[in-house]
């Protein structure tokens, strides 16, 4: 008879954490499952590989793009810096006490969101000033190999972070790895810019405006961090 109770409180508590059922939700108790922790740890590992090959992507990224003049180059490698920022939060939201505060999970969200608005003005402006000046970029055989190899790095990263963050119903892990994904298709973007402007100089103006495409996703990703709509 007892035991009615006890399997009503845990269904309780997984309505509360998002109703998923699994594994990855708390006891009754109030402790957490044992592989809801696994995967918190998961995520906090991924956070730190992260912030190792994005310090890396961004340095190397901002060195190619002045070089070529292309502010597509800079301004994804300035989101090498945004997303090195999102894995500090991660990190920090999965250590210590904080592993277990729904406060501390609501609060790295919308850091993350933020996050996501602090890259898309420097785009913007820097885009249309490009436009309006006609600065056109040049290829950069570094700035290729880059962007190339973020295409084969990002998307792994990106899609077991929206996986992980399913699982343990943090918003903040499924929106990193939302900008990891973002970063993948901003590097096919701008190697799709060096390769025309390569092959083409006259192209050069889509450039720019890839780069005021980025811009604008990165205020969309913002919002919907911030509204708590990244993590399902």
């Amino acid at each position: 008879m007892a035991s009615r109770p006890q399997s009503a409180g845990r269904e309780a508590v997984d309505v509360a954490l998002g109703g998923r059922g699994d594994a990855y939700t708390a006891t009754v108790a109030g402790k957490p499952d044992a592989r809801w922790l696994r995967a918190a740890r998961h995520a906090r590992r991924l956070a730190w590989a992260s912030l190792a090959w994005m310090t890396a992507e961004g340095v190397v990224g901002l060195l190619a793009g002045f070089a070529a003049g292309s502010i597509a180059l800079v301004g994804w490698a300035l989101g090498s810096g945004i997303e090195g920022l999102a894995s500090v939060i991660v990190v920090w939201r999965f250590t210590g006490s904080r592993t277990l505060s729904p406060t501390s999970e609501r609060r790295a969200q919308r850091l993350v969101a933020v996050s996501f608005w602090l890259l898309a003005p420097y785009i913007a402006l820097e885009a249309v000033r490009d436009l309006a000046g006609h600065h056109p970029a040049s290829a950069t055989t570094l700035g290729i190999a880059l962007t190339a190899s973020s295409l084969v790095i990002m998307p792994v990263l990106g899609v077991a972070k929206r996986r992980l963050g399913a699982r343990l119903d943090s918003g903040a892990t499924a929106g990193e790895g939302a900008q990891n994904l973002m970063c993948a298709a901003q590097a096919a973007a701008v190697l799709l810019a060096l390769a025309v402007v390569a092959i083409w100089p006259g192209g050069w103006p889509i450039d720019p405006i890839i780069a005021l495409g980025i811009g604008g996703w990165s205020i969309w990703e913002g919002n919907r961090s911030w509204r708590g709509t990244d993590c399902c």
